[in-house]
């Protein structure tokens, strides 16, 4: 189930809150929070409900043990750590690294055929968060397991994000205060999210999907780098509306949850990028793994080894696939480089182009970032550069539905920027008006997209 079906919008959510608010007790509205999101993680993947509980299971145990201290800190701690990575690798990994390893050893190795649980990504970084922290001294023990396991499981978060840390919602899990403005607030950020979802991104994503399976002969440079923008603009309001919907409907049942994006297209460097991009991803690389190995606090070599072990590890997060560790390095190296030499450079260039020379490295990487077959991935980037002609006569009678692709990406563009902040921050009755207004137009233009047509893809499903 996903925020943006049918079944979600009509059933599961104004039963959850129906349920949520007219229980009395916080305990008894924990519960429904709990049961609700078991319920959303078992329809679609019933079989790893309990992948899920065991991991759960073993931070809180591994918790405990912690808490009492002595000698069996730092065993119980080392021991938690490895189950949870081990089990992320046993579904996530494990076929990508018998297969590289029978390519290095020159046989075939075979490797258990699973399929990879929705979220473990998402929730074993979480959990994670809660251990190291409670190691670090940094939180209290959760002796509640049914409280920490709304805190893995809560099901706004649980699919795609943002990484929650354990210290930002320890004391909502327990003492939170609901009110009508929040519900408001909440509902208006979700529509704003199932917005860029539904009318942006999947539009985005046909096009994108159009070209990239289209002839060759056909869908040529311009065609190529029109479906790269079109996947460029895609991931963000796929993801970034999906992170509104997250934040939306954990504000309705009394939690903040942290932002994920800051109009990241606007940015004006690769470094900057970053800090606007799956903010809660690339903080939980800095201050569990880049940190740790010493950050730029050691020598200049060190310090590009501990970038690219980050940016490796970051890359390979997303997927067990080369073209996800190529994606991280990509960056990493960029990265380097800024540091180095080229940011001083390019703050000599104007604002404008210093953007559109950022927003083309970003998009570049989306390519590399979209294409998991190296021999499709070189193959589109040979036609990219060598501008191998397109013939969009022909483009446009295989497929007249593209011109709509076509006609969203200059609004897509102009959504990916902070227009409408101010009308968002302003206060008083007629900004409130045309705010109610606008999210009114925004859900019945979804609802009829939803209603119209099956096509939902989500990108983050696979991860």
């Amino acid at each position: 189930m996903v925020f943006s079906s049918l079944s979600f919008l009509f059933f599961f959510l104004p039963c959850t809150a129906l349920l949520y608010y007219i229980c009395p007790a916080r305990r008894w509205r924990n519960g429904v929070l709990l049961a609700a999101s078991l319920l959303f993680y078992s329809w679609g993947e019933p079989r790893y409900v309990p992948v899920m509980l065991a991991a759960a299971l073993v931070a809180w145990l591994g918790g405990l043990c912690m808490e009492r201290g002595g000698r069996l800190r730092k065993p119980a701690f080392l021991l938690t750590v490895t189950l949870l990575l081990g089990n992320l690798f046993f579904f996530k990994y494990l076929g990508f690294a018998a297969e590289n390893l029978g390519l290095l050893l020159g046989r075939e190795l075979s490797a258990p055929a699973v399929v990879l649980p929705l979220g473990i990504s998402f929730y074993t970084f979480q959990i994670l968060s809660y251990v190291i922290d409670l190691y670090r001294g940094e939180v209290r023990v959760q002796r509640n397991f049914a409280s920490l396991l709304l805190y893995v499981s809560f099901f706004p978060q649980l699919i795609a994000g943002p990484i929650v840390r354990y210290q930002s919602i320890e004391n909502a899990l327990q003492d939170r205060r609901e009110s009508l403005e929040r519900f408001c607030r909440g509902l208006e950020r979700f529509v704003l999210g199932l917005g860029k979802k539904v009318l942006l991104a999947n539009s985005a994503a046909r096009l994108a999907e159009t070209i990239y399976a289209g002839d060759p002969a056909v869908y040529g440079a311009g065609a190529l780098w029109l479906a790269a923008l079109a996947y460029t603009l895609q991931i963000y309001f796929d993801f970034s509306g999906y992170s509104d919907m997250a934040i939306g409907l954990g504000r309705i049942f009394g939690f903040d949850f942290p932002e994920n994006f800051n109009y990241p297209y606007t940015a004006l460097s690769i470094t900057d990028f970053w800090r606007r991009w799956h903010i809660s991803l690339s903080t939980w690389f800095r201050d569990y793994v880049y940190i740790p190995l010493g950050g730029n606090r050691v020598s200049r070599p060190r310090w590009i080894l501990n970038l690219m072990i980050v940016w490796g590890l970051t890359g390979l997060w997303h997927g067990a696939s080369w073209n996800f560790v190529l994606w991280g390095l990509y960056y990493g190296l960029l990265l380097a480089a800024e540091k180095l030499f080229l940011g001083r450079l390019l703050e000599k260039l104007p604002k404008l182009l210093r953007w559109a020379l950022c927003f083309w490295v970003v998009m570049l990487g989306w390519v590399l970032f979209n294409l998991t077959d190296f021999s499709v991935l070189s193959d589109v980037l040979r036609r990219m550069f060598l501008l191998s002609p397109t013939d969009w006569a022909a483009m446009l009678a295989d497929d007249l539905s593209l011109v709509k692709g076509v006609l969203v990406l200059p609004l897509g563009l102009a959504c990916a920027m902070p227009l409408t902040r101010r009308l968002r921050r302003a206060e008083g009755l007629g900004p409130e008006l045309l705010r109610m207004a606008g999210c009114l137009v925004i859900l019945l233009l979804s609802l009829t997209m939803l209603f119209s047509t099956r096509y939902n893809p989500f990108i983050y499903f696979r991860f």
